[in-house]
């Protein structure tokens, strides 16, 4: 167990997004480590294959069928957490989605499916959460944001930009709001990560410019062990802010 990696064992640890990408590297690294992680995404085959996985070597895992996007589904998960460990000490807001495409293009729908998963689903995570680390008087929020929260990716990604802006300003207030029921709140700002996020955008030929952009992606991993270090922290020691790049990234 290297440094920091202490206070993770045991800790029950939620995850949404969690069937691919950082959620997925996330959960193995956490169970490898002790914790007992509960994960949700949206396809349940690759939920089921990952927590049989991580059962197989020694670890402690459920999955639950999760669409943030639905309130009820986020709040059944938490409950189901709950109910399987009897607590929640982290959750991670990993869900997220990135279909770049000039503004022009009016792809509305796909604006507001930005907003429903990447800010809405967050907050539904909170939701879902808060009265039970309320009731503990300890917790960890951990949302993942994303280095186009800080500056913006423009053309192509206006509004994903302005969805992960708005969690980082969410994620500064509620540590404001939250320290004092000993509740901890981390912001997790990934660059270029590989990951299924660019193959979410409609039109070939921006997923064909992302391709080549992701060249340079660091693996998941990476940003799975950033997120161990903020978990693995004493109590008293809150990690706010962590944005990773690869070296070879200028954006």
């Amino acid at each position: 167990m290297g440094m920091g990696m202490t206070n993770i064992a045991d800790k029950v640890v939620v995850i949404t997004g969690a069937s691919s990408g950082i959620g997925e590297s996330t959960a193995k690294l956490l169970a490898q480590n002790g914790a007992k992680v509960v994960l949700g995404a949206r396809r349940k085959d690759r939920i089921d294959a990952l927590t049989r996985e991580i059962s197989a070597s020694g670890g402690r895992s459920i999955g639950f069928p999760v669409d943030v996007t639905k309130r009820a589904d986020v709040e059944a998960f938490i409950k189901g957490a709950v109910e399987s460990f009897g607590r929640v000490d982290v959750i991670v807001n990993n869900a997220g989605i990135m279909p770049i495409a000039p503004i022009q293009a009016l792809k509305v729908e796909e604006w507001d499916r930005q907003i429903d998963v990447n800010l809405k689903g967050v907050l539904y995570g909170v939701a879902a959460v808060l009265p039970q680390m309320q009731k503990q008087r300890s917790g960890h929020i951990i949302n993942v944001a994303s280095v186009a929260g800080i500056k913006v990716f423009a053309p192509g990604g206006v509004v994903y930009s302005a969805t992960k802006s708005a969690v980082r300003a969410l994620t500064e207030g509620l540590r404001m709001e939250l320290h004092s029921h000993n509740i901890r709140c981390t912001m997790i700002s990934p660059g270029v990560v590989a990951t299924e996020l660019p193959e979410s955008s409609s039109e070939e030929a921006t997923r064909k410019d992302l391709r080549e952009f992701y060249k340079m992606a660091i693996p998941p991993d990476s940003i799975a062990s950033a997120i161990a270090y903020a978990i693995g922290q004493p109590a008293e020691v809150e990690v706010d802010e962590v944005v990773i790049r690869p070296t070879a990234q200028d954006f």
